[in-house]
């Protein structure tokens, strides 16, 4: 099932609003689900599982070029068999809707 989310495309956040809060975020989370997390209503993060570091950087290079295209950038940690997502605009220091859209977009890569 494809998410509408993954549908959408990121859009570059020129600053000047507020971050999004309480049931925005669980709306938007529920949309996404696959296990992400918003941390302490400021950011997204999820592990993604691999069977090995192959895969995993694979996986990052992915992540990469969707970054590139959508010019939104998360943080990406890579470790054997694993790669970490955490993503929030940081114009804002905070989370926009480009942030779970750009998590979705990430969840479709695989």
């Amino acid at each position: 099932m494809k998410n509408e989310l993954a549908e959408k495309k990121c859009l570059p956040c020129k600053g000047g609003i507020p971050p999004l809060k309480g049931e925005s975020l669980t709306n938007l989370l529920n949309q996404i689900g696959n296990d992400w997390r918003v941390v302490d209503e400021h950011h997204l993060e999820k592990t993604y599982r691999f069977p090995d570091f192959q895969e995993a950087l694979r996986f990052t290079v992915k992540v990469g070029e969707l970054a590139e295209s959508q010019d939104h950038h998360p943080d990406i940690y890579l470790a054997w068999g694993k790669v970490t997502l955490t993503i929030w605009t940081h114009k804002i220091n905070g989370l926009t809707e480009s942030d779970f859209i750009f998590a979705a977009k990430a969840d479709a890569i695989l």
